[in-house]
Protein backbone atom coordinates (compact mmCIF):
# COMPACT_ATOMS: atom_id res chain seq x y z
CA UNK A 1 0.00 0.00 0.00
CA UNK A 2 2.85 2.40 0.84
CA UNK A 3 4.41 1.85 -2.60
CA UNK A 4 1.05 2.52 -4.22
CA UNK A 5 0.83 5.77 -2.27
CA UNK A 6 4.25 6.77 -3.60
CA UNK A 7 2.95 6.33 -7.17
CA UNK A 8 0.05 8.72 -6.41
CA UNK A 9 -2.50 6.83 -8.55
CA UNK A 10 -5.19 9.35 -7.56
CA UNK A 11 -3.32 11.89 -9.68
CA UNK A 12 -3.57 9.65 -12.73
CA UNK A 13 -6.96 11.24 -13.32
CA UNK A 14 -5.02 14.16 -14.83
CA UNK A 15 -4.04 11.86 -17.68
CA UNK A 16 -7.70 11.62 -18.68
CA UNK A 17 -6.83 14.74 -20.71
CA UNK A 18 -5.43 12.30 -23.28
CA UNK A 19 -9.00 11.34 -24.16
CA UNK A 20 -10.13 14.93 -24.82
CA UNK A 21 -9.16 15.01 -28.53
CA UNK A 22 -11.11 11.81 -29.16
CA UNK A 23 -14.19 13.14 -27.40
CA UNK A 24 -14.17 16.42 -29.33
CA UNK A 25 -13.57 14.59 -32.61
CA UNK A 26 -16.86 12.76 -32.09
CA UNK A 27 -15.12 9.38 -32.03
CA UNK A 28 -15.31 8.47 -28.37
CA UNK A 29 -16.89 5.12 -29.30
CA UNK A 30 -14.11 4.16 -31.71
CA UNK A 31 -12.87 1.03 -29.92
CA UNK A 32 -9.58 0.82 -31.81
CA UNK A 33 -8.58 4.35 -30.89
CA UNK A 34 -9.87 3.89 -27.35
CA UNK A 35 -7.56 0.90 -26.94
CA UNK A 36 -4.58 2.92 -28.16
CA UNK A 37 -5.48 5.71 -25.77
CA UNK A 38 -5.85 3.28 -22.87
CA UNK A 39 -2.27 2.10 -23.45
CA UNK A 40 -1.15 5.72 -23.81
CA UNK A 41 -2.95 6.60 -20.57
CA UNK A 42 -1.00 4.02 -18.56
CA UNK A 43 2.27 4.95 -20.30
CA UNK A 44 1.76 8.57 -19.28
CA UNK A 45 0.68 7.54 -15.79
CA UNK A 46 3.84 5.53 -15.14
CA UNK A 47 6.05 8.36 -16.41
CA UNK A 48 4.11 10.86 -14.29
CA UNK A 49 4.55 8.59 -11.26
CA UNK A 50 8.30 8.48 -11.86
CA UNK A 51 8.31 12.28 -11.68
CA UNK A 52 6.26 12.20 -8.48
CA UNK A 53 8.79 9.81 -6.93
CA UNK A 54 11.74 11.97 -7.97
CA UNK A 55 10.00 15.08 -6.68
CA UNK A 56 9.29 13.43 -3.31
CA UNK A 57 12.87 12.17 -3.15
CA UNK A 58 14.33 15.63 -3.65
CA UNK A 59 11.79 17.41 -1.43
CA UNK A 60 11.87 15.07 1.57
CA UNK A 61 13.17 17.66 4.02
CA UNK A 62 10.82 20.41 2.83
CA UNK A 63 7.84 18.01 2.83
CA UNK A 64 8.48 17.15 6.48
CA UNK A 65 7.68 20.78 7.31
CA UNK A 66 4.41 20.72 5.35
CA UNK A 67 1.19 19.93 7.30
CA UNK A 68 -0.04 17.52 4.60
CA UNK A 69 3.02 16.46 2.58
CA UNK A 70 4.77 15.26 5.75
CA UNK A 71 2.62 12.12 5.50
CA UNK A 72 4.09 11.10 2.15
CA UNK A 73 6.01 7.78 2.24
CA UNK A 74 9.50 9.23 1.77
CA UNK A 75 8.97 12.23 4.04
CA UNK A 76 7.52 10.05 6.78
CA UNK A 77 10.23 7.40 6.35
CA UNK A 78 7.88 4.50 5.58
CA UNK A 79 9.76 3.84 2.31
CA UNK A 80 13.56 3.85 2.04
CA UNK A 81 15.48 5.89 -0.53
CA UNK A 82 16.85 2.82 -2.40
CA UNK A 83 13.36 1.32 -2.68
CA UNK A 84 12.00 4.61 -4.03
CA UNK A 85 14.77 4.84 -6.62
CA UNK A 86 14.13 1.26 -7.72
CA UNK A 87 10.44 2.06 -8.19
CA UNK A 88 11.45 5.21 -10.09
CA UNK A 89 13.37 3.11 -12.63
CA UNK A 90 10.57 0.54 -12.91
CA UNK A 91 8.06 3.30 -13.72
CA UNK A 92 10.28 4.72 -16.46
CA UNK A 93 10.80 1.30 -18.04
CA UNK A 94 7.07 0.49 -17.84
CA UNK A 95 6.10 3.89 -19.26
CA UNK A 96 8.42 3.72 -22.26
CA UNK A 97 7.61 0.07 -22.92
CA UNK A 98 3.91 0.89 -23.16
CA UNK A 99 4.65 4.09 -25.07
CA UNK A 100 6.58 2.19 -27.74
CA UNK A 101 3.43 0.17 -28.40
CA UNK A 102 1.57 3.38 -29.27
CA UNK A 103 4.15 4.77 -31.69
CA UNK A 104 7.27 6.87 -32.15
CA UNK A 105 5.47 10.21 -32.24
CA UNK A 106 3.78 9.40 -28.95
CA UNK A 107 7.14 8.45 -27.42
CA UNK A 108 8.51 11.83 -28.54
CA UNK A 109 5.69 13.70 -26.77
CA UNK A 110 6.07 11.44 -23.75
CA UNK A 111 9.80 12.17 -23.67
CA UNK A 112 9.16 15.90 -23.95
CA UNK A 113 6.86 15.68 -20.94
CA UNK A 114 9.40 13.62 -19.00
CA UNK A 115 12.37 15.91 -19.73
CA UNK A 116 10.37 19.07 -19.01
CA UNK A 117 9.21 17.73 -15.67
CA UNK A 118 12.66 16.39 -14.89
CA UNK A 119 14.02 19.92 -15.33
CA UNK A 120 11.13 21.17 -13.21
CA UNK A 121 12.08 18.81 -10.39
CA UNK A 122 15.79 19.62 -10.40
CA UNK A 123 15.46 23.39 -10.33
CA UNK A 124 12.93 25.11 -12.59
CA UNK A 125 10.18 24.73 -9.99
CA UNK A 126 12.09 27.23 -7.84
CA UNK A 127 11.59 30.00 -10.41
CA UNK A 128 8.30 31.82 -9.83
CA UNK A 129 5.92 32.16 -12.79
CA UNK A 130 8.02 29.66 -14.77
CA UNK A 131 6.92 26.96 -12.32
CA UNK A 132 3.21 27.40 -13.02
CA UNK A 133 3.82 27.77 -16.76
CA UNK A 134 5.60 24.40 -16.82
CA UNK A 135 2.80 22.73 -14.86
CA UNK A 136 0.25 24.13 -17.31
CA UNK A 137 2.30 23.02 -20.31
CA UNK A 138 2.23 19.50 -18.92
CA UNK A 139 -1.53 19.37 -19.47
CA UNK A 140 -1.14 20.65 -23.02
CA UNK A 141 1.34 17.85 -23.68
CA UNK A 142 -1.20 15.35 -22.34
CA UNK A 143 -3.75 16.58 -24.87
CA UNK A 144 -1.13 16.55 -27.62
CA UNK A 145 -0.19 12.98 -26.68
CA UNK A 146 -3.85 11.99 -26.85
CA UNK A 147 -4.15 13.47 -30.33
CA UNK A 148 -1.01 11.68 -31.50
CA UNK A 149 -2.12 8.34 -30.01
CA UNK A 150 -5.57 8.63 -31.64
CA UNK A 151 -4.12 10.09 -34.86
CA UNK A 152 -6.29 13.18 -34.60
CA UNK A 153 -5.58 16.84 -35.31
CA UNK A 154 -5.92 19.20 -32.34
CA UNK A 155 -7.39 22.67 -32.74
CA UNK A 156 -5.57 25.70 -31.38
CA UNK A 157 -8.68 26.52 -29.36
CA UNK A 158 -8.39 23.26 -27.45
CA UNK A 159 -4.73 23.90 -26.67
CA UNK A 160 -5.50 27.43 -25.44
CA UNK A 161 -8.40 26.34 -23.23
CA UNK A 162 -6.50 23.46 -21.64
CA UNK A 163 -3.48 25.67 -20.95
CA UNK A 164 -5.60 28.42 -19.37
CA UNK A 165 -7.55 26.00 -17.19
CA UNK A 166 -4.35 24.33 -15.96
CA UNK A 167 -2.80 27.74 -15.32
CA UNK A 168 -5.85 28.76 -13.29
CA UNK A 169 -5.55 25.70 -11.04
CA UNK A 170 -1.78 26.10 -10.67
CA UNK A 171 -2.22 29.70 -9.50
CA UNK A 172 -4.86 28.63 -6.98
CA UNK A 173 -2.49 25.98 -5.66
CA UNK A 174 0.31 28.55 -5.22
CA UNK A 175 -2.15 30.75 -3.35
CA UNK A 176 -2.74 27.90 -0.93
CA UNK A 177 1.04 27.65 -0.36
CA UNK A 178 1.14 31.35 0.52
CA UNK A 179 -1.69 30.91 3.02
CA UNK A 180 0.18 28.04 4.68
CA UNK A 181 3.28 30.25 4.85
CA UNK A 182 1.27 33.05 6.46
CA UNK A 183 -0.18 30.66 9.06
CA UNK A 184 2.96 28.67 9.88
CA UNK A 185 5.72 31.09 8.97
CA UNK A 186 7.42 28.32 6.97
CA UNK A 187 8.35 28.58 3.30
CA UNK A 188 6.72 25.65 1.48
CA UNK A 189 8.66 26.12 -1.76
CA UNK A 190 11.40 28.45 -3.02
CA UNK A 191 9.23 29.81 -5.83
CA UNK A 192 6.85 31.18 -3.20
CA UNK A 193 9.29 34.07 -2.68
CA UNK A 194 8.12 35.46 -6.01
CA UNK A 195 4.46 35.44 -5.00
CA UNK A 196 2.24 37.17 -2.51
CA UNK A 197 -1.49 37.04 -1.88
CA UNK A 198 -2.34 40.23 -3.78
CA UNK A 199 -0.38 39.15 -6.86
CA UNK A 200 -1.98 35.70 -6.93
CA UNK A 201 -5.46 37.13 -6.39
CA UNK A 202 -4.99 39.43 -9.39
CA UNK A 203 -3.67 36.55 -11.51
CA UNK A 204 -6.63 34.35 -10.57
CA UNK A 205 -9.14 37.05 -11.46
CA UNK A 206 -7.34 37.78 -14.74
CA UNK A 207 -7.01 34.16 -15.87
CA UNK A 208 -10.56 33.22 -14.88
CA UNK A 209 -11.90 36.16 -16.94
CA UNK A 210 -9.75 35.19 -19.92
CA UNK A 211 -10.98 31.58 -19.66
CA UNK A 212 -14.63 32.61 -19.81
CA UNK A 213 -14.13 35.01 -22.72
CA UNK A 214 -11.94 32.53 -24.62
CA UNK A 215 -14.40 29.72 -24.12
CA UNK A 216 -17.31 31.83 -25.29
CA UNK A 217 -15.33 32.91 -28.36
CA UNK A 218 -14.50 29.26 -29.03
CA UNK A 219 -18.15 28.17 -28.91
CA UNK A 220 -19.36 30.91 -31.27
CA UNK A 221 -16.45 30.83 -33.72
CA UNK A 222 -17.49 29.88 -37.28
CA UNK A 223 -14.79 27.20 -37.36
CA UNK A 224 -16.17 25.48 -34.25
CA UNK A 225 -19.76 25.71 -35.43
CA UNK A 226 -18.80 24.24 -38.80
CA UNK A 227 -16.86 21.37 -37.21
CA UNK A 228 -19.65 20.37 -34.81
CA UNK A 229 -22.55 21.32 -37.12
CA UNK A 230 -24.30 23.34 -34.43
CA UNK A 231 -24.38 26.92 -33.18
CA UNK A 232 -25.67 25.90 -29.73
CA UNK A 233 -22.33 25.13 -28.06
CA UNK A 234 -22.44 28.47 -26.27
CA UNK A 235 -25.08 26.96 -23.96
CA UNK A 236 -22.29 24.94 -22.32
CA UNK A 237 -20.65 28.18 -21.13
CA UNK A 238 -23.08 28.07 -18.19
CA UNK A 239 -21.34 25.01 -16.75
CA UNK A 240 -17.86 26.46 -17.34
CA UNK A 241 -18.79 29.63 -15.46
CA UNK A 242 -20.43 27.60 -12.69
CA UNK A 243 -17.35 25.42 -12.23
CA UNK A 244 -14.99 28.41 -12.21
CA UNK A 245 -17.11 30.31 -9.71
CA UNK A 246 -17.19 27.30 -7.40
CA UNK A 247 -13.41 26.92 -7.65
CA UNK A 248 -13.01 30.62 -6.84
CA UNK A 249 -15.34 30.16 -3.89
CA UNK A 250 -13.18 27.30 -2.62
CA UNK A 251 -10.11 29.51 -3.14
CA UNK A 252 -11.28 32.81 -1.63
CA UNK A 253 -13.96 31.77 0.86
CA UNK A 254 -12.83 28.35 2.04
CA UNK A 255 -9.08 28.91 1.46
CA UNK A 256 -8.65 25.27 0.51
CA UNK A 257 -7.10 24.75 -2.93
CA UNK A 258 -3.99 22.76 -2.05
CA UNK A 259 -4.74 19.94 -4.45
CA UNK A 260 -6.93 20.34 -7.58
CA UNK A 261 -7.14 16.54 -7.77
CA UNK A 262 -8.51 16.35 -4.23
CA UNK A 263 -11.11 18.97 -5.07
CA UNK A 264 -12.14 17.02 -8.15
CA UNK A 265 -12.64 13.85 -6.09
CA UNK A 266 -14.52 15.48 -3.22
CA UNK A 267 -16.42 18.56 -4.37
CA UNK A 268 -19.90 17.57 -5.51
CA UNK A 269 -20.68 20.93 -7.12
CA UNK A 270 -17.66 20.80 -9.40
CA UNK A 271 -18.34 17.14 -10.18
CA UNK A 272 -21.89 18.07 -11.18
CA UNK A 273 -20.81 20.96 -13.42
CA UNK A 274 -18.25 18.75 -15.17
CA UNK A 275 -20.84 16.00 -15.64
CA UNK A 276 -23.42 18.41 -17.04
CA UNK A 277 -20.81 20.00 -19.31
CA UNK A 278 -19.80 16.60 -20.69
CA UNK A 279 -23.43 15.53 -21.13
CA UNK A 280 -24.38 18.75 -22.89
CA UNK A 281 -21.42 18.43 -25.24
CA UNK A 282 -22.30 14.79 -25.83
CA UNK A 283 -25.85 15.68 -26.77
CA UNK A 284 -24.72 18.46 -29.11
CA UNK A 285 -21.90 16.52 -30.77
CA UNK A 286 -23.05 12.92 -30.86
CA UNK A 287 -26.82 13.11 -31.24
CA UNK A 288 -28.54 14.18 -34.47
CA UNK A 289 -29.67 17.81 -34.38
CA UNK A 290 -33.34 16.96 -34.62
CA UNK A 291 -33.07 14.84 -31.47
CA UNK A 292 -31.30 17.28 -29.20
CA UNK A 293 -32.92 18.95 -26.21
CA UNK A 294 -31.90 22.35 -27.48
CA UNK A 295 -34.31 22.68 -30.39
Amino acid sequence: MKFLTLLRPKHWVKNAFLFIPLFFAGEIFNTSKLLDLAVAFFAFSFIASSIYILNDYRDMEADRQHPVKCKRPLASGTISKPAALALFVICIVAGYTLGSLVGQKFVFVLSTYFVLNLLYCVGLKDISILDILILSTGFVLRVKAGGVAAKLAISEWLVIMVFLLALFMAIAKRRDDILIKMDSGKEMRKAAKGYNLDFLNVMLALVSAVIIVSYLMYTISPETQARFHTYRLYYTTLFVIGGLLRYLQITYVENSTGSPTKILYKDRFIQLTILLWVLSFYVLIYLPTDKTFFE
